[in-house]
């Protein structure tokens, strides 16, 4: 009984429940993997169930190692052998053991291969090819998002498409599935879907594993899709003991098939369900819990809860708001240098969060120029990202003729039709004229090569040759914004009309930017010097201490994790809540919870930072800070200058957040980003950006009946929705 002392009185309340449906809403930092864990060693230890009885579902295989060692240290020396029935494994894993066994029933061999990303984009792409379905007007990529989004819903088929692209779809989905089965081939989204149907159609499957599972448990259940709904409630249809541990408020993966509505709708499907709230916290400081909470709590589609600690007070949040993205970068890396100075933490012990991968470039050069070690969690570096490594190599053969290494890299892409045949011939017909490859793709182009690889090598040099004319004549962001135009580069990604793409192209745009503050710093604006710069940047290995490394990563990574000191950065409108969220009020829900899950991964230090003005995506923006910001109590926040001294008696000082008057400050959070208004004569609208304050405060305004405005408010009449 020793260790049940361990658990506060809402999490012993929901060990100890052992029949009927259990919905335990577990606040960020609460101790959900404690009870998870201590409530499956407690059916074991009491003798309420057999080990082999539980199936436990999370969804990374770090966290179900954590649960399966955790269950079997509570257990005892013996653990091992009592636990190993036990099924606690990744929702995946749980699918590949069961169609291990019972796939041949639905026609598939046992022996089944599952297709990465990669490998399924490969078959999709022959599947087209087949079917005569052009690349350019029907991107892969785009298809095969259609697709998996199709098979997470568990839809086999689109009945009475409503367009010619579902019709495309429709056949391409249904050839691709043809062709896997022929390959005894499964996708990662066949995983889940075949299980599905394997338990639909065979019943006598189905019967064997609902008596065998008696208890079911299912982690994050937040982030679940339809397909692992349907899966856990399949499961839990005979005996209804199932127990979901999630936070409605860490809902922030809806644009990859999860939904919130599962666990919203939770009691709704089991009438009888026993709710436990863990409120408590055990990681962060009241401030900062306040702080999350007055962020998250404006949204209308919540559980209600608020978490609390017995670590009352703690310090207060830091604000800067600095005058571009350089500055903002600067003083984040001047404060950690500071903390990690005077607070007796390491590098390790601080991260750094921003929305989108975009942003991280300026925060690593100043990292970079400061010797600060940094890691980047979930991505590459800046430079070593694949868009990026592209159009550089473009740059650096037209520069240097005789470096093979990018132009085999580039040489096919975008996709022109030179395949590896063509390259090796290419290779060796320089070798045996003892020519660099440009030289030998001139000769070979001469000899007049047919069909569509002559065109492909024709197509290729035509483009080197261009690059030639200016490159060593324009500035560095001159060279590759002509760069991203004359390969083609940037058009391809623009058809693919993927958010991958989108991604990319802002990476591309984002280049610019970086190659636009080059030539601000240096006198040497030449593209070779840029080059030379980009290979530091890239060469991280030279960078090393002892006491760890900064951790980089965007807010959707940091889920789960936490931190002494965080800093998230970017916090202005149109960055964060993302430009694409604004107009829509459940995606506006999901970037307050971004912001509720950024919040809380700090354990005692917490820095909000935005700029006045930054580049990025290839231009200048001016934008307001963010809503969220807005969000939290004054009495939370200490503001921060450039000198990083707290700024208690210059609220005038600046016309921004830090400088609001009590009146302002209600104006600005009645007419924030992302509000939504009404206009007398225009209708409807809603918020997309704002300048001055007070009587000089104007708004820009999209409304649906009348597009984009921008209004003076004291020259008009506003009311909010």
């Amino acid at each position: 009984m020793q260790i049940y002392n361990e658990l506060n009185p809402q999490q012993r309340d929901a060990v100890e429940h052992i029949e009927g449906p259990l919905l335990i809403l577990a606040g960020a930092g609460s101790g959900k993997t404690k009870v998870i864990t201590y409530r499956i060693s407690h059916l074991i230890k009491k003798g309420h169930a057999s080990p082999e009885n539980i199936l436990a579902l999370t969804f990374t295989n770090k966290a179900a190692d954590e649960m399966r060692n955790r269950v079997e240290k509570i257990i005892g020396l013996n653990g091992l052998n009592r636990a190993s029935g036990c099924w606690i494994s990744t929702f995946h894993s749980a699918c590949v053991r069961i169609l291990r066994r019972d796939i041949d029933k639905l026609g598939f061999g046992r022996d089944f291969v599952i297709y990465d990303a990669n490998d399924s984009l490969s078959l999709l792409k022959g599947c087209m090819k087949e079917l005569n379905i052009s690349d350019d007007l029907y991107p892969p990529k785009s298809i095969a998002g259609r697709i998996s989004n199709l098979k997470n819903e568990l839809i086999e088929k689109i009945q009475n498409p409503e367009d010619g692209l579902q019709e495309i779809i429709n056949t391409v989905y249904t050839f691709y599935q043809r062709r896997l089965k022929e390959n005894n081939a499964l996708d990662f989204d066949d995983l889940l879907m075949k299980t599905v149907l394997l338990f639909e159609n065979v019943p006598d499957v189905l019967k064997n594993y609902k008596e065998r599972f008696k208890y079911l448990m299912v982690d994050e259940y937040q982030d679940t899709n339809h397909a692992q709904y349907r899966l856990v409630q399949i499961l839990s249809s005979g005996h209804r003991n199932i127990c979901v541990v999630g936070d409605d408020d860490q809902c922030i993966y809806q644009w990859r098939g999860a939904t919130i509505r599962n666990i919203m709708e939770f009691e709704r499907d089991y009438p009888d369900v026993k709710v436990v709230k863990l409120e408590e916290n055990y990681r962060s400081t009241q401030n900062i819990l306040d702080a999350a909470w007055a962020v998250v709590s404006r949204n209308l589609y919540r559980k209600e809860k608020k978490l609390w600690t017995k670590k009352s007070g703690g310090g207060k949040i830091f604000y800067h708001r600095a005058s571009n993205e350089i500055d903002e970068a600067d003083f984040i890396t001047s404060k950690i240098k500071e903390l990690c100075r005077e607070s007796r933490i390491s590098y390790s012990d601080v991260a750094i969060f921003y929305r989108t991968n975009a942003q991280s470039r300026v925060l690593e050069d100043s990292l970079r120029r400061e010797g600060i070690s940094y890691k980047i969690y979930g991505g590459l570096k800046f430079f070593e990202r694949k868009e990026v490594k592209d159009i550089l190599c473009y740059l650096k053969i037209v520069i240097n003729p005789n470096d093979s290494i990018s132009l085999k890299r580039i040489i096919n892409v975008p996709v022109r039709g030179i395949g590896n045949a063509t390259v090796d011939k290419i290779e060796q017909y320089a070798k045996s004229k003892g020519v660099n490859l440009i030289e030998a793709i001139k000769e070979l182009r001469g000899q007049g090569v047919k069909g569509s690889r002559g065109q492909g090598i024709e197509a290729f040099y035509n483009i080197l040759k261009k690059l030639e004319a200016f490159v060593t004549t324009e500035s560095a962001s001159e060279v590759i914004k002509k760069t991203l135009e004359i390969s083609g580069y940037l058009e391809a990604l623009k058809n693919e009309k993927t958010d991958e793409a989108e991604d990319r192209i802002e990476n591309l745009k984002e280049l610019i930017s970086a190659a636009e503050e080059y030539e601000e710093r240096t006198a040497d604006k030449s593209i070779a010097g840029f080059l030379d710069q980009a290979a530091l940047v890239s060469d991280a290995d030279t960078i090393s201490d002892t006491s760890g490394s900064v951790s980089l990563m965007t807010l959707h990574i940091s889920k789960g994790l936490e931190f002494p000191a965080v800093f998230i950065a970017g916090m202005e409108g149109r960055i964060f809540p993302h430009i694409k969220s604004i107009d829509s009020e459940k995606e506006m829900e999901e970037e307050r919870r971004l912001c509720y899950v950024g919040i809380t991964r700090a354990k005692e230090r917490l820095f909000l930072t935005n700029a006045e003005s930054r580049r990025i995506y290839g231009q200048e923006m001016s934008n307001p800070p963010s809503e969220f910001i807005e969000d939290i109590p004054r009495e939370l926040i200490n503001t921060v200058d450039s000198q990083q001294s707290t700024v208690s008696s210059q609220e005038n000082k600046k016309a921004d957040y830090a400088g609001l008057r009590t009146a302002d400050s209600r104006l600005l959070t009645a007419y924030s980003v992302g509000s939504k208004v009404i206009h007398p004569q225009f209708g409807n609208g809603i918020i997309l950006q704002k300048e001055g304050l007070g009587e000089n405060l104007k708004l820009t305004i999209f409304f649906r009946n009348a597009g984009k405005k921008k209004i003076a408010m004291k020259h008009t009449h506003l009311k909010s929705i």
